[in-house]
């Protein structure tokens, strides 16, 4: 049995189940778990009430920490909303909340995958691994895999191509140091540099990064683009796909979780892939970490896993 299970049911974590249920995909249960328990019994009602025109038959329960005894996987989308345009602003609070979830996880014989969605993003998911029993394979987070598909919407409108045509990845933090891969960016395997000038890249560059803040500015919080991203990444787990995706992932060397193209399967993280950057890529990147690890070390200790 294929059960998932959703800690925090805000928006994210609901816009995702929704989501879920919509697809096509190996989900049997979904267990939903916050502290609001009237308010999900309502959500629940509202869900099973799609169910007669979904393409699934699916379980949704309100539940309990016991129910992560035998989930496939865990998604984490609980904290607090974003309040700034740097996502780190956050992490204290966050912390907190990671700390008393994965505390009630560890009670728990989970051994499935367990994956991060709450900001920020790199940061949390390394203290989801951090604080928990799992292998660095079984932790990971959404990273950067929205990121690359804002960039692939903005370089498609531009163009006037289709999205899925469009291969480029955001890279590094979810976050204010993040950049783009243009080095390895193409369209039909040309080179991105015969269809955008630099400073169009620059200009797409900066719209990807605030994408969220634009979002935000105008309808107070972003929901739809990351519960799709979940969506496609559990999928992509239970299907046992072997995709690839920029999620955010455990770097031994550095000891941080930072995005770069991994293939995904049953397991979680089966493989990174390392891109052959240029050499301003690659600093780019050393940077991203840089700031990782000091929010990190900023809120642990960095004690032995």
């Amino acid at each position: 049995m294929n059960k998932v299970v959703v800690i925090g049911c805000g928006k994210v974590g609901m816009t995702y189940i929704y989501a879920l249920i919509n697809q096509m995909n190996n989900v049997d249960q979904i267990i939903m778990i916050d502290v609001d328990k009237e308010k999900l019994e309502g959500e629940r009602l509202d869900l099973c009430h799609t169910l007669q025109f979904a393409p699934n038959n699916i379980l949704v329960k309100v539940g309990d920490y016991n129910d992560c005894n035998d989930a496939a996987i865990i998604v984490i989308t609980a904290g607090i909303p974003q309040s700034s345009n740097d996502r780190l602003d956050d992490l204290e609070k966050n912390n907190v909340i990671y700390k008393n979830i994965l505390t009630e996880i560890n009670k728990t014989n989970f051994n499935g995958i367990l994956l991060i969605a709450s900001n920020p993003l790199d940061v949390m998911t390394y203290l989801a691994y951090h604080y928990s029993k799992l292998k660095p394979h079984q932790v990971l987070g959404t990273g950067t895999s929205l990121d690359s598909a804002r960039l692939s919407y903005y370089i498609a409108e531009k163009l006037e191509v289709s999205p899925k045509s469009i291969h480029a990845y955001v890279l590094g933090e979810h976050g204010a140091s993040q950049f783009v891969a243009w080095s390895k960016a193409n369209i039909a395997q040309q080179n991105m540099s015969r269809f955008l000038d630099e400073k169009e890249k620059q200009e797409l560059e900066e719209k990807t990064k605030n994408a969220a803040y634009e979002i935000i500015k105008r309808k107070g919080s972003t929901y739809y683009g990351i519960a799709m991203a979940l969506q496609r990444i559990t999928n992509a787990i239970l299907k046992d796909e072997e995709i690839i995706l920029p999620v955010s992932n455990y770097d031994q060397e550095n000891d941080v979780y930072i995005s770069t193209p991994c293939i995904l399967g049953k397991n979680g993280v089966k493989e990174r892939i390392f891109m052959d950057l240029d050499k301003q890529e690659e600093e780019k990147l050393t940077h991203s970490i840089s700031i990782i690890k000091n929010a990190i070390q900023s809120v642990t200790n960095k004690k032995e896993h």
